[in-house]
């Protein structure tokens, strides 16, 4: 989380989950436009590398928002 303190503007969307995965990628980016939100199945192995431009938004196979996204 101390990442998180170096990055500009809204990190968290806690009120996005379970909402479509399209939906909160254009949410997140309209938010927060230094970001570029990233939608992928759950599950999906990801880099570990802490970016505060990043957001992975992880869906389920309807395509609804699993876990809070957040910058990263």
């Amino acid at each position: 989380m101390e990442g998180l303190l170096q990055c500009k503007g809204k990190n968290s969307w806690p009120e996005l989950v379970g909402k479509n995965g399209d939906y909160a990628k254009k949410v997140v980016e309209k938010e927060n436009p230094h970001v570029n939100a990233i939608v992928l199945p759950e599950g999906s192995p990801v880099h570990q590398d802490f970016r505060c431009d990043r957001v992975f938004i992880f869906v389920d196979k309807k395509n609804n928002v699993v876990t809070v996204p957040v910058i990263g």
